[in-house]
């Protein structure tokens, strides 16, 4: 186990926070949850019929909640409606609410959970859409994005947006840099944002190159106290000796740890890379931007996987 999650689990360690897990029928989900539990790192809360979730486990520990038989379902029927400001009828709220995710994500809304974690057997489409719905971004930011934690030996990185945002526009380039800063403080560093490019400093002059200096003036302009610099390429970025003479001045160039990328495609494609061939534990993706944590799994997520994120989620609502 990396060492930035041993800091995380002495972070969150005997605050009492609730993770909810909607996906009980997944054993996975059960074994991360047993585990959780008995190190006493959080107190998870199962969705599910008692009597049907898998007594393979030990989650003794754990709190069950069956939406079919909860004493706040008609609160929650109010809630959601007066939430979505005539978007559901309550016929509506009835049905979705007895969809795991929306349920979840309510017991988040009503303070029941802290955070949930889902995605185990669900698209990120069903784990985000409840989210964005109900607890909403935070205030000043547009869209919610996915940043994934990098991390080899001592090494970590912050690499955003990587799962969420097909083509940000600069205004989200500039909020994703701020977002990314603090979520790297989060684990531990001392954030030096990069806003990346295939153009450094203006080398060239294009559609794409002026949206991300734009988002680099723009980002720069919220006066957050972060080191946010670009446009720049990658090595401008990440090497000293090519980001001192591509980017003379720059007190990012040849320092970042953090990197915003222009799109969604460059984004995905740079962790993978880092991924397989820099054999970087990718962590996430992570969702930043929204009032309360809610992060999604990959289908093909380990129980460890799981176990981690849950970890990173309770992370997120001590510094939220």
């Amino acid at each position: 186990m990396s060492n930035i999650i041993k800091e995380l689990k002495d972070k969150i360690n005997g605050k009492g926070l609730k993770i909810v897990f909607p996906e009980s029928s997944d054993k996975r989900i059960l074994e991360a949850a047993e585990k959780l539990s008995k190190e006493g790192l959080l107190k998870p809360i199962i969705i599910g019929n008692p009597d049907e979730i898998s007594r393979e486990y030990d989650l003794s520990m754990c709190t069950i909640i069956d939406p079919n038989n909860c004493d706040e379902y008609d609160e929650m029927v109010k809630l959601f409606v007066a939430r979505r400001k005539g978007k559901a009828t309550i016929q509506q709220a009835k049905e979705l609410i007895l969809d795991i995710n929306y349920f979840g994500t309510m017991l988040v809304y009503m303070g029941i959970a802290d955070g949930l974690v889902s995605g185990a057997t669900r698209s990120t489409g069903e784990t985000v859409r409840p989210a964005l719905q109900i607890i909403k971004t935070k205030p000043g930011i547009s869209r919610t994005f996915g940043y994934f934690l990098m991390v080899r030996d001592e090494e970590k990185f912050i690499f955003a947006d990587c799962a969420i945002n097909t083509n940000p526009s600069a205004e989200m380039l500039a909020e994703f840099a701020v977002e990314s800063a603090k979520a790297a403080e989060m684990f531990g560093m001392k954030p030096k944002v990069a806003l990346l490019s295939f153009s450094t400093n203006g080398s060239a002059d294009t559609e794409e190159t002026q949206k991300v200096s734009l988002a680099t003036r723009l980002a720069k302009e919220k006066n957050s106290g972060y080191e946010i610099d670009g446009e720049m390429q990658f090595d401008a970025a990440f090497v000293p000796s090519v980001g001192t003479k591509k980017y003379p001045g720059s007190t990012v160039a040849g320092q970042a740890n953090t990197f915003v990328f222009p799109d969604l495609n460059s984004g995905n494609i740079g962790y993978k890379i880092a991924q397989r061939l820099g054999n970087f534990d990718a962590m996430g993706p992570i969702l930043a931007g929204l009032n309360n944590p809610v992060n999604d799994l990959s289908r093909g997520c380990s129980a460890e996987d799981v176990y981690k994120t849950a970890i990173i989620t309770a992370s997120q609502v001590l510094v939220n």
